[in-house]
């Protein structure tokens, strides 16, 4: 039985910053990788996801899904032998959270998107 091919990665977060390289197996699946972020997220940063379903890895320009394995998201042209891979990380918050951020941010100021639109129904209001 052959050996397992070791694919090291790198995780690029919103800042430029890296977490890792770090080997894996190409049977490791991108869940697992999410999961070893929350676990590695560097102390200090202003965004930090609570749990893995607030991560999106992509790479390759795809948001990769979290059933595929590493193997599966390898990209099989243009990589050099020995090379890592750097897979950007997005934040996502809950939908939830971001509902309340809304309902909160509004108390204080204005919601930006919602600036915006009553902005544009003034502008169609006062062009009658």
């Amino acid at each position: 039985m052959p050996d397992e091919e070791l694919i090291d990665i790198k995780f690029r977060l919103y800042d430029g910053s890296d977490i890792g390289p770090f080997r894996y197996s190409s049977a490791s699946t991108v869940d697992m990788l999410k999961q070893r972020i929350v676990s590695d997220w560097p102390k200090g940063k202003t965004i930090v996801p609570k749990a893995v379903t607030e991560i999106k890895l992509i790479s390759s320009g795809k948001i990769l899904e979290n059933n595929k394995t590493v193997g599966q998201c390898k990209i099989p042209y243009g990589e050099v032998p020995g090379g890592v891979i750097i897979m950007h990380v997005v934040v996502q918050p809950s939908l939830a959270k971001t509902k309340t951020e809304m309902v909160d941010s509004t108390k204080g100021g204005c919601f930006l998107a919602s600036c915006s639109l009553f902005t544009f129904w003034l502008y169609l209001v006062g062009t009658d």
